[in-house]
């Protein structure tokens, strides 16, 4: 009869406290330079001129059709061979972010190709600059349209950050791992590891949804004002 003893992962809550605590780090920093990333590709796919769009199109492209995993990897594992040794919460960082961006992107170029042609020529016709037309009458709507798209693809790499333990970076499933591997209690150390991933999904997507409207496309309009 199998026998099953929680306890013995709980007793460990200060390793899962923090890497429950790294991966929502390593996320927080990978949604704000991943966003912005996001939105200079889709700027660029939609309006950038045709090199710029060819570029990043190949970029979304290649990330797009790669596994996490195998990014992570070539980041940590093959840049050293190009004299690039990045520590593992660096390489953690730059693989998130790069991820990030090239699917934000596409999300935000459905949302300015979304914005009607009116609305930007009636800007236009204000001597507003193409700068000043995209922050104030593109960006703040269409980022508004695709929130919630934006939102899911956040919480989808701050799961997929899972992965970062496998090149050492402290994180929640790093600490699952370490637990394990000292009381044997595999199924029990990855329910509860399952348990806090779940908790902290739901937490970002709805700290996202509220701050969404309050500080991101909400405020944009009046940036420029």
């Amino acid at each position: 009869m199998i026998q099953l003893d929680f306890l013995a992962v709980l007793t460990e809550w200060p390793a899962l406290l923090r890497g429950a605590a790294f991966t929502l780090g390593l996320s927080a920093v990978a949604a704000l330079l991943g966003l912005g990333l996001g939105v200079a590709c889709g700027w660029a796919r939609s309006n950038g001129p045709r090199w710029l769009a060819s570029g990043v199109s190949a970029y979304v492209e290649l990330i797009r059709n790669t596994p996490f995993i195998v990014q992570l990897f070539f980041i940590f594992f093959g840049l050293p061979s190009l004299g690039i040794k990045l520590t593992p919460e660096v390489a953690s960082v730059i693989a998130m972010v790069v991820n990030l961006g090239a699917y934000a992107a596409e999300i935000v170029r459905a949302g300015i190709d979304n914005t009607p042609r009116g609305q930007v020529e009636a800007a236009r016709s204000l001597a507003l600059s193409e700068l000043q037309v995209f922050t104030r009458v593109v960006l703040p709507p269409a980022l508004g349209r695709v929130w919630p798209a934006l939102v899911s693809q956040i919480v989808i790499v701050m799961l997929g950050s899972a992965v970062c333990g496998q090149i050492s970076a402290q994180e929640l499933s790093y600490a699952a791992n370490l637990i394990q591997s000292r009381n044997f209690r595999a199924f029990e150390a990855y329910i509860v590891a399952t348990a806090v991933y779940l908790a902290l999904s739901v937490l970002v997507r709805w700290l996202l949804n509220w701050a969404g409207p309050r500080f991101v496309f909400g405020r944009l309009p009046a940036a420029g004002r």
